[in-house]
């Protein structure tokens, strides 16, 4: 810890943490609802650590106790500064200010500061001191007491405590600013995406492509038949490969699964153009039922080793959902694996739904098949099978915010994407060549908002870098000027030390006496 002192600090002095702090840790969590049942009394746990978001002081607690429940607990006073000692938070160096006086669970630590010593100080010290540094065991870390105790901790004079703490808070503050109006920025890029996309579903992003090619375009009505024409010829070729392979499953004595005939073609049916936006000319409505091909997921067993061993498909689930690109580091099922399960192969380029999930409270994730693959039962994935549809066109019309809005089972919580629902979901179709203009400009402005992203986040992760700076430095003994007037910290330090022995003392004269 010696390597912060980089210049002479003639008033500093180094001690120890549990020199300069009474360090204790807190009591179990009392078990059972009669302990908090119309509680009134703050009861600190780790996830209230966790729910800080870079605030200093904990000021609110999800659990209170009741006067039940605080007879079995010992109260902390406001000011002690908290730090997590076990499980695996201890690695994520969470640390906090009590901001009132507080029941407090024995997963975290309490040093409450001594006369001269400053709870700020002692919090800013602890924010660049890594317990990975001091913690044992692997799968449930712990930080011992005894150990916390001993973590070297520099002491400069109580004055000059203070105008570090107020230099520190100064500068952080206007890091502060700039952050969050980065995280404002970032959040307007999210609203400028969904624009760029809604008007290009709208047609306002190629309104001078249509006026150039004004003498090309043909109208809604045959876009519309040649979309129906292709589906049918799709259709037939689809009866010809199952007519085909009925016979090699009938050759081969009908061994495996039979395979499935494909579904009779429903009329083309959406909502009522009357509910729905003005479209440009030579656009038309299609919904993505009756515009793809819909493949849903299986697993293979996971007991059948010769299902997953030297297996060459990817198994996609919800959780490699992530973006539209899926990396080649996922599981992979073999041929045999596929073929005797509720697994189908999914054609390369097609589109992949996660249609069941926790993570749909928050996105609708979706994603482009890299090569043949297979998804697991909670995905669908759709091919458009006419050439009329461009896969891009459909992939970003997919990321279209309305879909899990409108698709969802429940209106509160998006917990699934309701399949028929997606189905019957209206997409609006320009000619190939339009959505290719479409598809090259949305790619243009989104590479824009990625970069500017991108751009963000390197910024956000400068100005936490410098916040880490401007802590080196303080504790360095630089951030500002030393007062030659102070009070040296050996004073202070030796002030500290004769508290502690005379209230020893008096503890064992009280002991001795009680005997």
């Amino acid at each position: 810890m010696d390597k912060f002192l980089s210049k002479k600090n003639d008033h500093w002095i180094w001690s120890n943490f549990g020199t300069v702090a009474n360090i204790e840790a807190g009591n179990p969590a009392p078990q059972g609802d009669i302990y908090f049942n119309g509680g009134n009394y703050p009861f600190v746990r780790v996830q209230d650590m966790g729910r800080l978001n870079g605030e200093m002081r904990l000021r609110k607690t999800k659990d209170t106790v009741n006067a039940k429940g605080k007879e079995q607990l010992k109260l902390f006073p406001k000011g002690s500064v908290l730090f997590t000692k076990s499980g695996a938070s201890t690695l994520l160096n969470q640390r906090a200010i009590l901001g009132q006086d507080s029941y407090i669970v024995s997963h975290i630590g309490i040093a409450m500061p001594k006369d001269g010593v400053l709870s700020e100080w002692l919090f800013y010290w602890l924010k660049l001191v890594d317990f990975a540094d001091y913690a044992h065991g692997a799968n449930m870390p712990s930080m011992p007491l005894s150990k916390a105790k001993l973590i070297s901790t520099p002491l400069p004079p109580l004055n000059e405590q203070k105008r570090i703490v107020a230099k520190i808070e100064e500068l952080f503050s206007e890091l502060d600013k700039g952050i969050e109006s980065l995280k404002t920025a970032r959040e307007q890029l999210k609203v400028y995406r969904q624009a760029v996309l809604k008007h290009a579903f709208e047609g306002k992003l190629t309104a001078d492509w249509r006026e150039a090619n004004k003498d090309k375009l043909k109208t809604a009505d045959q876009l519309l038949d040649r979309i129906k024409q292709e589906r049918e010829a799709h259709y037939q070729q689809q009866l010809k490969e199952w007519e085909s392979a009925i016979k090699k499953w009938e050759q081969n004595g009908k061994d495996g699964k039979k395979p499935a005939k494909p579904k009779k073609l429903s009329s083309v049916e959406i909502s009522s153009e009357s509910k729905l936006q003005k479209l440009p000319y030579g656009w038309c409505w299609v919904s993505f039922g009756d515009s793809s091909d819909w493949t849903g997921g299986g697993t293979p067993s996971k007991s059948r080793s010769e299902f997953w061993e030297n297996g060459d498909i990817l198994w996609v689930s919800p959780k490699d959902m992530k973006t539209r690109k899926i990396k080649d580091t996922l599981q992979k099922v073999t041929k045999t694996g596929v073929d005797n399960s509720s697994a189908k192969l999914i054609k390369y380029l097609s589109i992949l739904f996660v249609v069941r999930s926790g993570i749909l409270r928050r996105i609708l994730p979706i994603a482009i098949a890299p090569a043949n693959i297979t998804v697991n039962q909670d995905m669908q994935a759709i091919m458009p099978y006419f050439h009329d549809i461009d896969f891009l066109y459909w992939y970003s019309f997919a990321n279209d915010y309305q879909i899990r809005e409108q698709c969802s089972k429940d209106g509160t919580t998006v917990e699934s994407i309701e399949v028929y629902e997606l189905k019957k979901f209206p997409c609006p179709v320009a000619s190939i060549e339009e959505q290719k203009e479409i598809v090259n400009l949305i790619e243009l402005k989104m590479s824009v908002i990625d970069e500017l992203e991108v751009t963000i986040d390197v910024e956000i992760k400068k100005s936490e870098s410098l916040r880490q700076s401007i802590l080196k430095k303080a504790f360095s003994g630089m951030l500002v000027e030393q007062d030659p007037n102070d009070e040296p910290a050996s004073v202070l330090l030796e002030r500290i030390k004769a508290e502690k022995a005379k209230l020893v003392k008096t503890t064992k004269k009280k002991r001795k006496n009680a005997a």
